[in-house]
């Protein structure tokens, strides 16, 4: 309760915008200076004219700018998918509410959770009434949560003396999907010698095997149109069930007690080693079930794809091992 306060009076007392001295503005303020100093010393009309020109160009700088951050909307369009090792493009749009004043220099950084802001999007230009849009490319390293917090926008404009900025508030979520590497699989089994019914048996499966009418209650979509217009009644195409047998991938997450980083980047390659082998069976046609030591699973086949799998695996965490029992007390001795 004491925490939550004291964030919404951090809050509400921030100040709305950041300034920072650049470079070049560090050598005119010491110019500034210096110029002040003569003046107040000599008395001198043209340096105290100098001094008032030069103190000028700060506050036109400061108005100038506050004017190219205000009435921005910031929006962020992240990929439907991300996987560590391959690069995605995260669109920025930038849009100027004003109605006349158009926004120039300006600098969005997406923010992120955790991390350091090391993605930047520059537009020269933002028209009035208009939008602009740029994008940046990121390549994960980790996966699982891609959590964004919101922006950092920020202007030089107009002189590159100082540097003004303000943070606009902005959730997103991506999940990384966990790195997956080609895997070649041995010949699947199949057929009776294999305990495993033969593709003429009816099921779910892709191949049709023959027609009949059609029952209350069952699925539409197979419905043979061609068929049922010559017959006069409903005819569904009977589909052969699949002679593949189901492929279960295990993976331990209980983490031993103690365990350090070598734990860690063992679990990360055999979370990547499962992904490799369902992403093969996937698009081998065989269904895949993925459980852990916990009990927990996931299962996808080929017409559901890899991506439930995978993004079960990007939620994986490991979990701390279960203390063993205690032994028995053993009974006191007799005298």
């Amino acid at each position: 309760m004491v925490t939550s306060r004291w964030s919404e009076l951090r809050g509400r007392f921030k100040a709305p915008r950041r300034l920072k001295v650049t470079r070049e503005g560090k050598f005119f303020l010491g110019i500034t200076l210096g110029v002040g100093f003569a003046a107040i010393n000599t008395a001198n009309n043209l340096l105290y004219l100098l001094l008032g020109m030069l103190l000028a160009l700060i506050i036109v700088s400061g108005v100038m700018s506050e004017l190219s951050l205000r009435q921005l909307n910031v929006v962020r369009r992240l990929p439907l998918r991300a996987q560590v090792g391959r690069a995605h493009l995260v669109e920025i749009e930038v849009f100027n509410r004003k109605k006349r004043s158009p926004s120039y220099a300006i600098e969005v950084e997406d923010l992120r959770a955790g991390q350091p802001a090391d993605k930047r999007c520059f537009f020269l230009k933002v028209s009035p009434q208009s939008a602009q849009v740029a994008a940046y490319r990121r390549t994960p390293t980790k996966r699982g949560h891609d959590l964004h917090t919101g922006f950092r926008v920020a202007t030089r404009f107009p002189f590159g003396l100082f540097e003004k900025s303000r943070e606009i508030p902005s959730l997103g979520e991506l999940i990384i999907y966990p790195a997956v590497d080609p895997v070649k699989l041995p010949g699947a089994a199949s057929g009776p010698s294999a305990g495993v019914e033969g593709s003429s048996s009816r099921g779910h499966g892709e191949e049709f095997i023959g027609l009949r009418p059609m029952r209350d209650g069952e699925d539409p979509r197979d419905i043979y149109w061609r068929k049922s217009a010559s017959l006069g009644q409903l005819v569904l195409r009977e589909r052969a069930r699949e002679a593949r047998p189901d492929v279960r991938l295990a993976l331990d997450v209980w983490k031993p007690t103690g365990a350090g980083d070598d734990w860690d980047a063992g679990f990360e390659r055999r979370i990547r080693d499962v992904a490799s082998r369902a992403v093969a069976h996937i698009k081998r046609g065989d269904r895949v079930a993925i459980v852990t030591s916990t009990g927990s699973s996931s299962r996808a086949d080929r017409a559901a794809g890899a991506d439930p799998l995978l993004r079960y695996l990007a939620r994986v965490e490991a979990v701390a091992s279960p203390a063993p029992p205690s032994p028995p007390a053993t009974a006191a001795a007799k005298a």
